[in-house]
């Protein structure tokens, strides 16, 4: 593949990735329209949907069809965004921005900015569960994923990462530690 070719094909799963995001977000309405506009606001601010793309190309590269795994795909950019959103709280790293725009916490507020996340890492699980999934992918295989998401997403892997990292805050940093 040419790499004009692979910009082609970069350029439109991103849309569709991005159709889809919105699709499945429900139309902001009370009494949770401030929180679903804060979970629009960090989904659509710009990211470059690396780890869908990823996982649509990946698909293929398997022999799969892309499109079978969108939903899937999509569960992992609402997972990523709930890890950036958490990670910017002030009880975290307490960043004032996020690819240039103000953070959801300064956006919004704290509150509806862990709600937002909350709300993104259930959305995540909803797509990977999604029973069209289950008809177009071997339902093994798909619980297989699922489970290495859930891992890699919890204290397998980012909530201890992330414990990490404020632990390091502030004092120097053994390389056994970066190796973790």
């Amino acid at each position: 593949m040419r790499i004009e070719e692979l910009k082609e094909r970069l350029s439109f799963w991103r849309k569709r990735v991005d159709m889809t995001l919105e699709s499945v977000l429900p139309p902001r309405q009370e009494p949770g329209g401030r929180v679903i506009e804060a979970m629009r606001y960090s989904l659509f601010s710009g990211g470059k949907r690396l780890r869908p793309l990823l996982c649509l190309l990946g698909a293929e590269a398997c022999g799969g069809r892309a499109e079978d795994y969108l939903l899937f795909a999509c569960g992992l950019e609402c997972l990523h965004t709930y890890s950036l959103i958490h990670d910017d709280l002030p009880a975290m790293d307490d960043d004032d921005l996020r690819r240039g725009q103000p953070t959801c916490h300064r956006a919004f507020d704290e509150a509806t900015a862990i709600l937002a996340g909350d709300g993104l890492q259930a959305l995540a699980f909803e797509l990977f569960t999604h029973p069209e999934l289950e008809r177009r992918l071997p339902p093994r295989r798909l619980l297989q994923a699922v489970h290495l998401v859930a891992r890699a997403a919890g204290i397998h892997g980012m909530v201890v990462g992330q414990m990490a990292d404020l632990l390091a805050e502030g004092r120097r940093v053994e390389k056994e530690e970066l190796d973790y």
